[in-house]
């Protein structure tokens, strides 16, 4: 097994090359793939399988945006690992079910001490705190929101919605993640039940409007139960006032979650931690390794300060799973979060890890971070006015007169880079920029610059 990934290390590597040395994205019609898919693939018939992985490798070469490319600067989907993809590939090959710990010892055990690791840099005392890992983002926000409503309301995992008191309230900024309006739906409490909280013109959340909503909701005889601080918005980076936040949730007995789906890497660096002050007052927190940890999709991760409320939330006993083991101090990963079935989602961060050392991985973070302040400095000098205000490595820009979706599309159309137009706090449309890839170099941030201006002069 192991001279079979002696092997495949450097085939990762040249794909990586390859990728970097090839088209950013493609445009295709979607007749175009499927009419090549009913052309090339019989299911009535066996194909070989060195066949079949050429043909598929292929299509993913010519159709895609390649978001492993060192100038995809656009959602968060970053260049990855070697390491990482060895271990997606050996949790293929072994596939541990992780639902319950007698299955799979060694693999809950690897989760459980990368996440205790996680949990120490980002300020939680790793004794005390539940974790897990989960499909993404969106799955850890909804588990915050479950575990906030068994926490606040008793009532509510026997009798739900109808048996509460009053009408639930959860708050979230204007430019906080949509997937916390998902989450209010799926746990019956409806969009009705979200205020969205004025922001600044960067995007970071008014606590003065947040403390004014959960004031007149009170006076109303609903109940406030939750704010969704953000750190690092989608759109611009913002990060939301966690200390301010985090004082008024304390005064008003609400639950603090931080969506710290991407911006929580940075709390693992020396150099941007103090940025994201007040994130270790969270009662729960998301954080994605699959954005800034350079891991493959998805791996998720659900940090909480108030284990007892997971338990009040998920915890079910059947028949059918195998007993939990006794007088240790172990827990079956299905009684405590929302999925059954467990893929082994951290070993390919675990592996990441174990290769880089946390150094390591803190170097790519920074150098990301080293990055974004180039791509700014050049813009400004360049003429480019940058709208956004944020250490983290996004930037969104403008200059006067600009065709923001023209030039966007003549990016994409010249293989100069993938960037996407955005809007903050519904102010005018932008070009924005995420620095996504650890492989992202000076020369690419340069010659990217450069493109920009020539394109917007309509050359």
């Amino acid at each position: 097994m192991t001279d079979l990934f002696d092997d495949l290390a450097p085939r990762i590597e040249a794909l990586a090359r390859q990728i970097a040395e090839g088209p950013v994205a493609t445009a295709v019609p979607a007749d175009e793939v499927r009419r090549h898919l009913s052309e090339t693939f019989d299911l009535e018939r066996a194909m070989p399988l060195e066949r079949v992985v050429e043909e598929v490798t292929a299509m993913l070469e010519r159709w895609q945006v390649q978001v492993t490319h060192p100038r995809y600067f656009g959602l968060f989907n970053p260049s990855v690992t070697p390491a990482s993809v060895i271990g997606d590939t050996l949790v293929a090959a072994f596939n541990p079910q992780l639902a319950t710990w007698s299955h799979s010892p060694a693999a809950n055990e690897i989760e459980r001490f990368t996440l205790r690791a996680i949990a120490a840099r980002l300020g939680f005392d790793p004794e005390a705190t539940a974790a897990h890992f989960t499909s993404g983002g969106a799955e850890a926000n909804l588990t915050g929101v479950v575990a906030a409503l068994a926490d606040v309301f008793p009532e509510w995992a026997g009798a739900g919605v109808r048996g509460l008191p009053g009408e639930p309230r959860l708050y979230v900024s204007g430019e906080g993640h949509h997937s916390i309006h998902k989450a209010a739906r799926v746990t019956g409490l409806g969009d009705s039940a979200v205020g969205r909280v004025r922001t600044d013109a960067s995007g970071r959340m008014n606590v003065d409007d947040l403390a004014a909503q959960v004031a007149a909701d009170r006076r109303a005889r609903r109940q406030p139960f939750l704010v969704v601080a953000t750190a690092g918005t989608t759109a611009s980076g913002a990060i939301d006032p966690l200390e301010a936040v985090a004082d008024l949730c304390a005064r008003e007995g609400l639950w603090l979650h931080v969506d710290a789906a991407w911006a929580g890497a940075a709390a693992l660096s020396p150099e941007l931690r103090r940025h994201l002050a007040g994130l270790e007052r969270a009662d729960s927190l998301t954080f994605d390794a699959h954005k800034w940890l350079s891991v493959p999709m998805g791996a998720g991760m659900f940090f909480c300060r108030r284990p007892w409320a997971l338990e009040a939330a998920f915890g079910q006993r059947t028949p059918y799973m195998p007993a939990a083991v006794r007088g240790a101090d172990v827990e079956d990963p299905f009684s405590h979060s929302l999925q059954w079935s467990r893929r082994f989602i951290g070993l390919k961060l675990f592996m990441t890890l174990a290769e880089a050392g946390f150094p390591g991985v803190v170097e790519r973070i920074e150098h990301q971070a080293r990055m974004g302040d180039r791509l700014r400095s050049r813009l400004a000098e360049s003429g480019w006015t940058v709208e956004s205000e944020t250490p983290l490595p996004i930037v969104c820009f403008t200059r006067p007169g600009l065709d923001v979706r023209r030039l966007v599309a003549r990016l994409h159309e010249g293989q100069v880079a993938w960037m996407s137009p955005i809007r903050i706090a519904r102010g005018p449309l932008l070009v924005r920029a995420c620095i996504t890839s650890y492989r992202t170099t000076e020369n690419d941030i340069d010659r990217t610059v450069e493109e920009l201006g020539r394109l917007a002069r309509g050359r």
